[in-house]
């Protein structure tokens, strides 16, 4: 997907929830704050699926842009 493309998706879900998968398999979720150039991406009311499938609050986190493999929205 070409950066112009991902950019134009994170801007459109700014406020919404977002499912961020990232590299060595985990998964958060959570209202999606802000993100800049590199993807580093900020999740407000974030949770982190555990392996049993139940999801752990974490609060507010910031994602390093280079972790990110999807970022999809939430309906």
């Amino acid at each position: 997907m070409p950066m112009d493309t991902a950019h134009k998706i994170l801007a459109e879900s700014l406020g919404h929830l977002v499912l961020v998968k990232l590299r060595g398999g985990k998964a958060l979720r959570g209202k999606l704050k802000s993100f800049d150039l590199h993807l580093n991406i900020v999740l407000d009311d974030a949770e982190e699926e555990l392996e049993n499938g139940s999801w752990r609050k974490l609060g507010t986190v910031l994602i390093r842009g280079e972790n990110v493999v999807i970022v999809s929205p939430i309906q």
